[in-house]
This record gives structure tokens, sequence and C-alpha cells, in this order.
């Protein structure tokens, strides 16, 4: 039988445990504000089974970081129910909330008349790319919905990182700088390999100086969609020493046709990794851009150690 001073038996009382103060405190779980627009990952390139992989894996990452997310995926080439258009994807987002308003209101429920944009659209690409950056503005505005744009997602300290696991997953580098090891093929010099002009180049070298300062090999970033930009990065390269090179694409994947990405490595003679694709970076990335885009303080996306 328990008194007011605990359990008459002398049994421990468990008590709960006192917050950890101090700068070491857990920080409280973040969740998805209550009627919050919903994000919209724009997918680029020719819908296909492995593209919707792709972006469902990128959006699990994202709803896996904050709860209660709303995440949808919209395809900038997209037709029909299976692979819906960005366009289309937004309409429905609108569409939703003035259908739950309506029937808040139907029921005698003292709401506010939603307003502010419906979604936010995060392009899926990792550096800039004008031509098909028009192509999600045109998207959004065919939408007729508000609805809110952020940036691309590079350059940043993350997608440095995910290269140097792409290059070593394929042999082409260390996984670790601090372990005492070589690999027999890993290359003494790197192109990044990125789409989009001009632009993309020059976005791309900022993520190849944090790729160079964890390699500590050379890298250069060059237009897989500019005639003669690879072999010329290639030869500079060369010429400053590096024997073995690698490509290392600077896309997410969809944005692109594998079969350019296989001709440039041919004719350069050298090695490619993989895609960045769906590394836990990219759906973290993805959901900075969503947070920023609504003015949530976002736990800024740690870098991983790499194994």
């Amino acid at each position: 039988m328990s008194s007011p001073t605990g359990p008459a038996s002398g049994l421990p009382v468990r008590m709960p445990r006192p917050r950890q103060p101090g700068r070491h405190r857990r920080p409280e779980p973040l969740v998805a504000p209550e009627g919050a627009p919903a994000l919209v990952l724009a997918v680029p390139g020719t819908p296909s089974a492995a593209t919707r992989s792709l972006a469902e894996e990128v959006v699990s990452i994202a709803r896996s970081e904050l709860p209660g997310l709303d995440a949808r995926i919209g395809y900038l080439d997209g037709n029909g129910d299976e692979f819906p258009t960005l366009q289309s994807v937004l309409a429905r987002v609108g569409e939703e909330r003035t259908a739950r308003y309506e029937q808040a209101r139907a029921a005698g429920m003292d709401v506010k008349e939603p307003d502010g944009p419906v979604g936010v659209v995060v392009p899926l690409l990792a550096g800039p790319d004008g031509s098909l950056l028009r192509q999600v503005r045109q998207a959004v505005m065919e939408s007729r919905v508000a609805a809110e744009l952020t940036d691309v997602l590079g350059p940043h300290p993350l997608l440095a990182e995910a290269l140097h696991v792409r290059l070593s997953e394929a042999g082409l580098a260390r996984a670790d700088r601090a372990r005492l090891f070589t690999v027999a093929t890993a290359a003494d010099g790197i192109i990044l390999a990125s789409v989009g002009g001009d632009e993309a180049v020059q976005a791309a070298g900022i993520t190849g100086m944090l790729l160079a300062a964890r390699l500590a090999v050379p890298v250069m970033a060059a237009a897989l969609d500019e005639d003669g930009s690879i072999a010329s990065v290639a030869e500079q390269l060369r010429s400053s020493g590096s024997q073995q090179l690698a490509l290392a694409p600077y896309l997410i994947g969809p944005e692109i046709d594998a079969g350019l990405l296989d001709a440039a490595a041919k004719e350069v003679d050298c090695a490619t990794a993989e895609a960045l694709g769906a590394y836990p970076a990219v759906g973290k990335l993805v959901l900075s851009k969503y947070m920023t885009a609504l003015g949530i303080a976002p736990q800024q996306p740690q870098g991983m150690p790499v194994r």
C-alpha cells in the first residue's frame, strides 16, 4: 500500500528523468506545423520506375526527419497518374486545401481562410540548370496556385561528402583519410561532371574545392552538356601530373542521360563513379530547403563520417 511519500514496501520510486541542462541538452524533435504547405519535389528527366524509386526514397528521408510532413512528387516530363506532372500535383494540393477549409466551415468550425503558398517546390538538382529551372517555373505558373520555389541543393559540404562516398564505393578513393591504407585504383585527379553550362560548372567548382580538401587530390569541374569540356579538363589534369583520372557525376541522376556520362568516360579513358542518387544527405538538403522557405529554423544537416 502506498503512502504520500512512496510505496509502503520501500521499493524505489521511478522518477522522471530530469531534462539535461546546458549545450549538450538533446534538442526537442521537430514536427511539421499544422496546415503547413506541402513539400513538392520537382523531378527532372524522363520518368521511369528507377526515377520514381529514387524520388520516393528522397521524400522518405525528408519525412523521417520531419514527422507529419506532407511530401509529394511531381515530374517535369510526367504523364498520367503513374508519373503526375508537377503542375497537376500542385493543382491537386491546392484543391485539397480548399476542400478541407470548406468541410471545416460546413461542420460549423471557426477556421481561418487559408492563405500563403499551398506548396514549396524543391528542384531535385545538385546545381543550377537554366533550362530545367525554366521548366519548373513554367509548371508552377501553369498550376495556377500560389507556390514557392527554392534554390537547387548545392553547393554544399554534404554534397562533397556524398561525392566522396560514391568515389569510394567505386574503388576510386579511400573511404577514410584517417586510416593508413591505400586503394590500388584510387584516382589522383577528379573530373566533377555537371550539366547546365558555365553557371553549373562554377557552382560545382565550389563543391569541388571541398571534395579536393577531403581527398587531397586535384578536382576540376566540367560540363557534360558542352562539347569538349570534359576532354579539356582531363587534359589540364594530366598536364599537371595526374595520371589516373576519375569522373564524379555532380548529379542526382534523373536529370542526365546515362549514355552521355558513359560516353564522356570513354572519351577521356577514365573510370566513373555513380551519380549521387538517394544518398541520405540529398533528402536532408531537400528538407532543409523546404524549412528555410517556411522560415522554420532547420536543424542544420550535419556531415556524416565516411567509413
